[in-house]
């Protein structure tokens, strides 16, 4: 699943891919994207905008009533319109080239990147709200939505992004519940490419 992104393209191009507008943004490369940073998103107005990598769980409860104390950086697909945690959330989309997952153990890990075949964009299924934070501040903040992984990551993890297929977007920002439930699937198998990442500053931005 995403714990980190990496996007290159430049907004006006993220836009075009999208069908959406740029609303001005223009942010550099980035190559090293964690969650709690601002990411690109784009909403159902079709328009991209910045919001922060992961829920804040402020008067969110979970099943038995009790509240959810982790920030919420991926939501399962098989509940995330069932949970009481997620209420209120709108569906939005996540752009980037590409995110990277670790394998091996503890400081012995080998970190992969994973992109399109085609080097095209992918695009994350999501889910955002806005937080009020202590002050009155209102913090815009989205959660990427997860699956079961298929044939190309399920050897190097469990679960995987929910990937758009391009004319599947606009079903996902708009459509009905029922809509949405039947595109949380796994990406098709052999679209998507895999190498080592040993060329990154996991310091660096």
């Amino acid at each position: 699943m995403p714990g980190r992104l990496f996007l290159e393209t430049p907004a006006e191009a993220v836009a075009s891919f999208l069908g959406a507008q740029a609303n001005g943004l223009n942010d550099p490369p980035r190559r090293n994207i964690s969650p709690g940073e601002d990411i690109l998103v784009c909403d159902k107005s079709k328009t991209l905008r910045h919001m922060r990598w992961g829920l804040i769980p402020t008067g969110r409860v979970n099943a038995r009533g009790r509240p959810v104390m982790e920030t919420i950086v991926n939501a399962r697909s098989e509940t995330v319109f069932e949970k009481s945690a997620f209420e209120g959330v709108v569906r939005v989309v996540v752009p980037c080239d590409g995110w990277y997952e670790w394998t091996g153990k503890v400081r012995r890990k080998t970190a992969w990147r994973i992109r399109a075949k085609s080097s095209e964009l992918l695009a994350f299924a999501a889910i955002a709200d806005a937080w009020t934070a202590p002050g009155g501040k209102v913090v815009h903040q989205v959660a990427t939505v997860t699956c079961e992984p298929n044939a190309d990551v399920r050897e190097i993890h469990h679960r995987m992004g929910v990937i758009l297929k391009k004319d599947s977007i606009d079903t996902w920002l708009t459509g009905s519940d029922d809509e949405a439930n039947e595109l949380m699937v796994p990406f098709p198998d052999g679209l998507l490419r895999i190498e080592e990442a040993n060329d990154v500053d996991w310091n660096a931005p």
